[in-house]
């Protein structure tokens, strides 16, 4: 074997061995292959074409996700402009097949209960086009606000984010959502070749103490799950305790639900109806993904069906009269076209001195820990608005009439705080770079002054 390779824990090696049988040689040596890196387009800011037109670093296309793409690490694309303005997500490519398993579409009502850090959130985004409802929810308070910071930056406007615990999740929406996913918290074997971590981490305690977590979470995921409607687990591990035996061992107490096969089968290897003492009908149509076996790490994925007439989904009317001076701001100051209003409907709401565009699913805010109830629009001070940042992340190429081209330099130059030279421009203005809005400035005598928010600046 390759001195290179990974050691694993040693319960670990031999659990695997011993399920794997003749094909574990393989599976150990692929812990001496390097790791493969990927990314994935917005969806809701480019096509394809225009994507790979700017793109400064050659990209390899991922056959489980239609907007996934490998790329060399050396290509360094987190440190780019392209990367703050939300132009693609870092994420591994693996676990983008969880959102192709889900099947987002615009208008539905979606939760990702266990969402953090925001990647299979802003990939449902993508799919969803600014239309419906996402509900991203995270339980730990610093990883919901870093979920918040990754959905304002992919320029998502119908995603609220919640802080709650699954089972107050559960009271608040039952039986309400066309797809919920839960990526489900897991011992991380799949990560072991990625993070070193996962490797120190584990345990087989950790591995029961998963499957006993991850039970108590379907079980709140099921109730927000509508007739008709479509449940995703997932986990990024091996252990057949977290991933057959977890769906089946569900199933059997919950007559209601089905397995239900995916567009991914043929392309990803099949789940293990031998690893589980009663499996149940249907299991072999789950998803395994399998380092050795495809160019990603380790990921289960089940894709579950509730039993039932497909409910059909509640419009709530929206208030526009909250605040009928923002929509004069936005047209008349911000110069917002009309093709930009009609991607991104919703309710307007106060959230203290801010002003959010709330999806119109959404229902009542009371009693719910929100860290962002939809899209931030301004800030009020003194009777006057400033545009919110995340506005800025949702504009494209004639959403406004108050645009300004920036250069590469210039680009860099705003990232870090600075003003930039701007002619004859007057007012506040969306400054883009190569198609991709970055954020706000507001010119006065030939200078933008710059409004990048003072958090997010950093040298690139």
């Amino acid at each position: 074997m390759d001195d290179n390779i990974i050691a694993l824990p040693g319960a670990f090696a031999e659990r695997m061995q011993r399920l794997l049988g003749g094909e574990y040689e393989a599976f150990a040596a692929s812990y001496g292959q390097a790791r493969q890196y990927g990314l994935r387009r917005n969806l809701q800011k480019s096509t394809e074409e225009e994507f790979i037109g700017v793109m400064p670093f050659p990209l390899e296309k991922i056959s489980w996700a239609r907007e996934g793409y490998y790329y060399d690490p050396a290509a360094q694309p987190g440190r780019h402009v392209f990367h703050e303005a939300g132009a693609y997500y870092i994420q591994e490519p693996s676990a983008m097949a969880v959102v192709e398993a889900l099947a987002p579409k615009p208008g539905e009502r979606i939760l990702d209960l266990c969402a953090a850090p925001g990647g299979k959130s802003t990939q449902i985004a993508g799919r969803m086009q600014g239309q419906g409802l996402l509900v991203s929810n995270e339980i730990i308070g610093d990883r919901a606000r870093v979920l918040s910071q990754n959905v304002e930056r992919m320029g998502v406007s119908n995603c609220v984010v919640c802080n709650e615990k699954p089972e107050r999740i559960a009271s608040l929406f039952p039986a309400f959502f066309d797809r919920v996913l839960v990526d489900a918290p897991c011992s991380g074997e799949g990560m072991f070749r990625k993070e070193e971590a996962a490797r120190k981490e584990w345990s087989p305690e950790a591995v029961r103490m998963c499957a006993e977590r991850q039970a108590l979470i379907l079980e709140e995921a099921a109730k927000t799950v509508k007739p008709g409607g479509v449940l995703v687990y997932s986990t990024c591990t091996f252990s057949p305790e977290e991933n057959e035996r977890t769906i089946s061992a569900f199933l059997r107490a919950h007559d209601e639900y089905n397995i239900e096969e995916t567009a991914l089968e043929g392309i990803l290897s099949p789940g293990r109806a031998d690893w589980v003492e009663q499996p149940v009908a249907g299991i072999e149509h789950t998803l395994r993904l399998w380092p050795h076996l495809i160019r990603g790490e380790g990921h289960y994925i089940a894709r579950l069906r509730k039993r039932g007439a497909q409910a059909e989904t509640r419009q709530v009317t929206g208030d526009k009269k909250l605040c009928k001076s923002i929509e004069g701001f936005l047209r008349e100051e911000l110069g917002i076209s009309d093709a930009w209003m009609t991607r991104h409907p919703g309710r307007l709401i106060r959230f203290g001195d801010q002003i959010y565009l709330m999806p119109e699913e959404m229902g009542s805010l009371e009693g719910i820990k929100v860290l962002r109830p939809g899209l931030q629009l301004a800030t009020e001070k003194k009777n006057r608005f400033e545009p919110a940042h995340a506005l800025a992340l949702t504009l494209l190429p004639g959403d406004s009439s108050r645009m300004y081209g920036l250069t590469g330099q210039e680009a860099a130059a705003y990232l870090r705080g600075e003003s930039i030279a701007c002619g004859a421009e007057k007012g506040w203005t969306a400054l883009f770079f190569e198609g991709y809005a970055l954020g706000f400035g507001k010119a006065s005598g030939g200078q933008m002054k710059n409004h990048y928010p003072k958090g997010l600046r950093k040298s690139l």
